[in-house]
């Protein structure tokens, strides 16, 4: 992939990409969350998303050759697959159907001479072997004729290897995240199979978080950084803290023009204690945390390793278990509420889904919390309440004013404003509560720069100027580390390491590796 770039309504993901894989050769491919992985592998597979938003620009080539990708048939045909993390598997379907499906083998019959092609049966004896062969290529010891939907995670994940390996002329495979979800024996059991893969000259593209497995499997890797290719190198040439050093490096830009307050309370705000969250997809498996009171402080790691699963699992909207403490009173983890009721606001990351009441005004939005929760914004006659209409108006144009919230005013529906906008009606709505432990996840996700350093500064003022505790958990490390005064970082649902925001780059890469 020569000189690759992409831009989505006019914001550069890409620019100027290259990426090169040898026939046999194991390249790793590493960057933090929004680095373009995923993008220059959707220009690989010619995916609708790509293709739908103007194209790119760059040249792809196959044996010296350019070729043109614009529909992921295409790239079957070219010979390239992909292994999944999240499981491209159909659950009702068995074994043989997921590894066929798209390639089934069909009979030739008597009205499909005289009629259609369509009337042809499938050759089921001949899938069943077909299906068989790649299982034993790849070691799984398992029926062909099982369903898929009963079958153990790192089965799934070898059932979508032995789907490529099925696949006639594959020349390339890309594994992606191929480990995220497997026990550790499983992870070692794929990672051998990949290498015997890439014996028989089949390249991998291999994305990967954890530098472990790239120092131990990989051939080579290339390093993306905000859409730029940082480095590419052989393994043997380089380092695990040096990969990590230059996926995190950063300029020296901050979203803030100050900076916190010297934390100089030892008081403890919130304390976790084994905690755990079934949070599909966000998993905490056990992790135990000291919040100091009038403390900013940051929760990081990449996607899918457990940061998101910590506040809803406080906030009582996924199942958890542990022990969480609120200025050293244990909060009922059963109670839907309870966290509110104790004084922790909470801005979701799904300001959409779970954030706002998207059909109601922005004064519905701002007072409805404080009403359910406090019983605000009413006027108490003893035998009935009734909505304080004027308060509560009078509160809404003051939240506009003070976040600076763009919008023709407090009737606006909530749904009709931009995404800036609908997160700062959401950050508003917590503040209503006038909470003593503010949570706030993903605070500037999609929105653009100047909402971005409005939002951030504000936050930072709450803290300076009424010490109030807050905890953001966000994606984006220099978010953090303009503003926090400790992080946590979260590997594989556990603390990987709590760092100070000017501690090195690489520290921070290795942690977010689990490394």
């Amino acid at each position: 992939m020569k000189d690759i770039s992409k831009e989505y309504f006019g914001n550069p993901v890409l620019k100027n990409v290259t990426l090169q894989v040898k026939p046999g050769e194991i390249h790793a491919l590493v960057g933090e969350n929004g680095a373009g992985k995923s993008t220059l592998m959707n220009i690989l597979f010619g995916m609708p998303v790509i293709h739908g938003s103007g194209g790119f620009a760059g040249q792809v080539e196959i044996n010296g050759a350019p070729v043109t990708i614009d529909a992921p048939h295409k790239a079957i045909d070219f010979g390239i697959g992909m292994v999944h993390q999240d499981f491209m598997l159909i659950p009702g379907f068995t074994v043989t159907e997921n590894i066929k499906v798209g390639r089934e083998i069909s009979c030739p019959t008597l009205l499909s001479q005289i009629f259609s092609k369509e009337l042809e049966t499938l050759d089921l004896e001949q899938m069943a072997a077909d299906a068989r062969r790649a299982l034993r290529e790849i070691g799984l010891n398992i029926e062909e004729y099982v369903l898929v939907a009963g079958l153990p995670v790192g089965y799934k994940q070898f059932v979508e290897i032995a789907r490529e390996i099925d696949k006639t002329g594959i020349k390339l495979l890309v594994f992606d995240e191929p480990t995220a979800v497997l026990t550790e024996s499983e992870a070692e059991r794929l990672l051998k199979l990949m290498e015997l893969i890439a014996k028989k000259g089949i390249g991998i593209i291999f994305i990967t978080h954890r530098l472990g497995e790239v120092m131990h499997y990989a051939h080579s890797v290339s390093i993306l950084r905000d859409g730029e290719l940082i480095m590419r190198t052989a393994v043997k040439d380089t380092s695990m803290v040096k990969i990590a050093e230059l996926m995190i490096g950063r300029k020296t830009e901050k979203y803030v023009d100050s900076v916190p307050n010297q934390l100089e309370s030892v008081e403890i705000a919130l304390s976790l204690q084994d905690f755990h969250v079934d949070m599909p997809g966000e998993m905490v498996r056990g992790i135990d945390l000291d919040i100091r009171q009038g403390e900013i402080f940051g929760i990081g790691g990449l996607a899918g390793q457990g940061k998101l699963g910590i506040a809803n699992g406080i906030m009582g909207l996924c199942r958890s278990q542990g022990k969480v403490f609120v200025w050293g009173r244990e909060l009922n983890l059963g109670r839907l509420g309870a966290a509110l009721a104790s004084g922790i606001a909470f801005v979701s990351e799904d300001r959409r889904g779970i954030g706002l009441l998207l059909d109601q005004s922005i004064e519905h939005n701002l007072v409805f919390s404080a009403i359910h929760v406090q019983e605000e914004f009413l006027i108490n006659l003893k035998l009935f309440k009734l909505y304080h209409r004027r308060k509560a108006r009078k509160h809404a144009l003051k939240m506009i004013e003070l976040l600076d919230i763009r919008c023709t005013g407090p009737a606006q529906k909530a749904g009709s404003l931009s995404g800036g906008n609908q997160q700062k009606v959401c950050l508003a709505r917590a503040l209503t509560l006038n909470p003593k432990i503010l949570i706030v996840s993903e605070p500037t996700r999609g929105i653009d720069i100047g909402a971005k350093k409005l939002v951030l500064e504000y936050l930072l003022e709450l803290n300076r100027q009424q010490g109030m505790t807050i905890i953001i958990i966000s994606s984006e490390l220099v978010e953090l580390r303009s503003l926090c005064h400790r992080i946590a970082i979260i590997a594989d649902g556990k603390v990987a390491k709590i760092l100070q925001p000017d501690a090195p780059d690489a520290e921070f890469g290795l942690a977010m590796s689990g490394s």
